[in-house]
Order: C-alpha cells, then structure tokens, then sequence
C-alpha cells in the first residue's frame, strides 16, 4: 500500500477540496468532494485508467502526499475548487485547460452590479477587464454551476437583467431573487453591501458574512425595524444551512453509476451530401450529462464518394490515436450491424475493453433499434439515445457549416 493510501484512512467523510502533491509539495491535481475520503479512494480503484483516463493514472503514480481544506456545504467546495485551480493551475486538471468553452461568474462594474453567467469565449468581448468589479471560475460543469447560482441568488437576492429605478418590480423581485434595485426598495448603498457579502462568499469568506448578517439583525431589531431584521434572520439561516441537495446529487451521479467512476460515452456520426463535404464527429455523456469541452470534429479525408462505414473508420482510427482523452466505457454508432463490426474491430485491434452498440434509425431518422448487449442496453438506454442524438445534431451542424462556407468560397 503506498503512503498516499494510508493517509486516505485520515481523511474526512464531508465536503470539501483536495490536492495530490509530488514529492517535492508542487501541486498536481485538485478536485472537489461530497466525502473527501470516498473521492480520493476512488483513485486507487482498478479501473481507474478507463474511467479518468492515463493523464490521471500518471497523476496517481506521481502524488506522493494527499491535502484538503474542509468545506460547509457542495456549494463551498465547488467554488473553492475553482480559486484554486486558477491559483495553482495544476497540470493534470486538463478539463479546465480550454477555459474559451466553460463558465464563469462575472459581476460587472455598473452603479448596480449584475451577476451574470458567461461563456469564455465570450468574455473578451462582452466583458473586459475594466468591465468586471469581480470574476471567479472557470468551471467545466455548466449544469451545476447554474443549480449552485440558483442556491446562492436565494442567500444574496441579486440584479441580473431588470433596469435599476424603473419604478416596475421584476419577476425575479416579486419572487424574493431579485432585491429589488428595479423598484427602487434597496438603494445603492443597500444593494452595494449585497454584492460585497456576495463576494466575500466567494472567497471563501462566510464567517465574515455571518458576523455581518448578525450585526445587521440586531441593529434593525434594535431600531423597531422588525421587517428588516427578519429577512436577515431568513439570508443568516440559510447561509448557515446551505441546502444543496440539487448538488449533492449531481456530485454524485457524475462520479459514476457503478461505484466511484465516471461512465463516459463516446457517440459517433457521419454527415454529407451524396459524398460531398462528408465530416464526422465525437459527442461525449458522461453519467447522463452532455461533456461538450470533449466533443470534436472530423474533416473525413479518404472518400470523394459516400462510404460511412468507411468515414466511421478513419474517424475511430483517428480519436484512437489521442491516448491522451480518456477512454469510453461505451461506444454509440449510427447505423446497423455493419458500423458496428468496424467499430468492434477496431476496438479489438487496439486492445481497448469498451462495449459497442449501434443506434438502428427508420426512414425519418427516428430511433428504431439499438443493437448491442441486451444488459448494457438495458442500464444506458436513456443516455445511448440522448448521446445518438448529439451526435446527429453536432454532425449536421457541422456539415452545414462547411457547406455553406465552400458556398461563400
């Protein structure tokens, strides 16, 4: 048992961040838990190169001590995880090296601040620099950070689109999300201290935040303010009971459906017309959820006439040469029992332990069949048919693009 192994015994069964380190204290690897201690043993397991991916097996075998700040809830250790990465942008967290395609929380420098999601890609132009009063991320999992910000906008009532002073309460006003800067019932200097609690507790600062929250209770009490003093009350119970449960399951369901593991999906389609601009593409599912940092795109090569099963071949032999990605558990294929024999093939010859199943489509493209093993069908379909149809999707736009751009050429 290595000494990392040992130290797992010591570690907390709540929420919290971790860090591998090498030898000589650099940082390689941080990541966020439900239960630190399940999380990290996940790392040993025996199917670990299949599940992360050999990036991650290197990580493992260089870690030679294991760190963790605890954390009071999902939603801490969700953002703690991404100051951190950004601090010490270790190198095996390769889901957050293209941070063009995630996410991050953009508060904007305006007389009334919104808190805003915003793509990577779109931060340059929407938002620079001299824009931001506070940003934090980037985070790779679009889908929890949205039910995390649904969690916090109850804690810290926030502005996002309304028009300040319109005299007009917003939706998001009449439903206790919004503080209400739009009908003019909290004013600069009220919504100012909103946002400066706000990002206190995205850097990491909630103690400070409740120190505040019991100082403004008492004082509004203390004035005959009873109102005031118990929507403070209600922020300071929530703030201290962070009911996260969305996340916990989301947390949980990412970390695979057998065990501590990702199940990740790989879907493939082709796309052309009669042969001409014929591309193909990857989707990626892992645990139920679109990956869509690990979709790619390929330009097929080999074929001036229509061949799919031919196109689906160079395109596996291709994304099999990047041992780099992590391997699938699942292969999905568009097509018949032919696409699924030159996948099955080529995943023997490559010495690669995955299933393979193809999607059987009728004549208006709809799911007829799924051919493949009856049990790995039975446990994934759901998630088999939401990765065909990404595929399928993702391959026509494609197609269409390069159409239209050698149209426009």
């Amino acid at each position: 048992m290595s000494s990392i192994q040992k130290q797992i015994k010591n570690l907390p069964e709540t929420a919290g961040v971790y860090y591998f380190k090498d030898l000589k204290g650099e940082v390689l690897y941080i990541g966020k838990a439900t239960s630190l201690r399940d999380r990290v043993k996940s790392y040993f397991s025996r199917d670990i190169a299949l599940a992360r991916g050999p990036l991650i097996v290197q990580m493992v075998e260089r870690a030679k001590k294991i760190e963790f700040e605890e954390t009071g809830s999902v939603l801490e250790a969700l953002l703690r995880e991404a100051q951190l990465i950004k601090k010490y942008q270790p190198p095996h967290n390769t889901d957050l090296k293209d941070d063009k395609s995630h996410n991050y929380i953009v508060i904007t420098k305006e007389e009334y601040p919104r808190v805003l999601l915003v793509r990577g890609k779109d931060l340059p132009v929407l938002f620079s620099p001299e824009k931001r009063l506070y940003i934090i991320g980037p985070f790779p999992q679009g889908g929890i950070l949205k039910s995390a910000l649904k969690i916090i906008r109850r804690i810290f009532p926030y502005r996002d689109t309304c028009t300040p002073q319109s005299g007009r309460p917003c939706f998001n006003a009449q439903i206790g999300l919004c503080p209400g800067v739009c009908s003019g019932a909290i004013d600069k200097k009220g919504y100012r201290n909103v946002i400066k609690n706000l990002i206190l507790f995205f850097e990491g600062k909630k103690s400070k935040v409740i120190k505040t929250y019991e100082k403004q209770m008492k004082a509004f009490a203390k004035a005959g303010d009873f109102e005031a003093a118990q929507i403070v009350k209600k922020r300071l119970f929530s703030l201290q009971h962070i009911q996260d449960i969305s996340l916990l399951k989301r947390e949980e369901y990412q970390r695979g459906q057998s065990g501590e593991n990702n199940f990740r999906i790989e879907a493939y389609d082709i796309a052309h017309m009669g042969g001409s601009e014929m591309v193909g593409v990857m989707t990626v599912i892992e645990n139920g959820l679109a990956k869509k940092s690990d979709y790619r795109k390929f330009k097929i090569k080999g074929f001036k006439e229509a061949n799919d099963p031919g196109a689906l071949k160079e395109m596996l032999t291709r994304r099999l040469k990047h041992s780099e990605w992590p391997y699938p558990n699942l292969i999905v294929v568009d097509g018949n029992i032919i696409q699924q024999n030159v996948a099955t093939l080529l995943i023997k010859e490559n010495k690669i332990n995955t299933e393979i199943v193809a999607v059987v489509k009728d004549e208006r493209h709809r799911p007829r069949a799924v051919l493949g093993e009856p049990a790995v069908i039975e446990k994934h379909q759901r998630d088999i048919l939401f990765a065909n149809a990404e595929a399928h999707r993702f391959a026509i736009n494609f197609h269409r693009f390069r159409r239209s751009k050698k149209f426009l050429n």
